[in-house]
């Protein structure tokens, strides 16, 4: 019997710890910054049917894992430089599960998205290195969920987020034996 809830969160939930300790921030950034190469190690044997494979019954299939990725971090790294040059601004939502469903997310080849994800994860890094303990206590503001945000949760956030994503695609594989 399948477990749902085990493949919509192979890694568990996200849970912002109450004090975040300097290594566990730097440990965050690393693996954001690593997130392309170790996507890529993942995605770049797969054939295209696999890539069209969801990872879960009525999920997404690697593909639009891969392009969700992609949109879901630039907006994350848009709403970072957002919060660093605005006072708590009011970013934009967007529909990720309709995004998801428009044919560049369908359809379209993955080496894009992975170029993108390569090149906002490498600027991304690099900003969040140079960050001081004032920058990382900078907030934004997401209506949709009506919450602020520090951007010391948006990087612990988006560190779950790439790692998430990337067990969707390692457990699909380790069940199929690709």
């Amino acid at each position: 019997m399948l477990n749902l809830e085990k493949l919509k969160y192979p890694i568990g939930k996200f849970e912002m710890p109450e004090n975040v300790s300097q290594q566990e921030l730097e440990q965050w950034i690393i693996q954001i910054k690593s997130l392309p190469e170790r996507l890529r190690k993942e995605v770049q044997k797969l054939k295209e049917e696999q890539l069209n494979t969801p990872y879960r019954p009525e999920g997404w299939t690697v593909r639009q894992v891969i392009h969700h990725l992609a949109d879901s971090h630039m907006n994350s790294f848009i709403r970072i430089k957002l919060a660093l040059t605005e006072n708590n601004p009011v970013i934009k939502p967007y529909y990720e599960k309709r995004w998801a469903e428009l044919p560049d997310s369908l359809n379209f080849p993955i080496a894009s998205s992975l170029a993108i994800v390569e090149g906002v994860h490498e600027r991304w890094g690099y900003l969040l290195e140079q960050l001081t303990e004032e920058d990382l206590k900078k907030t934004f503001i997401h209506p949709g969920i009506n919450k602020e945000f520090t951007i010391k949760e948006s990087i612990g956030t988006y560190a779950w987020h790439g790692n998430h994503h990337l067990a969707h695609i390692t457990h699909l594989k380790e069940t199929k034996n690709w």
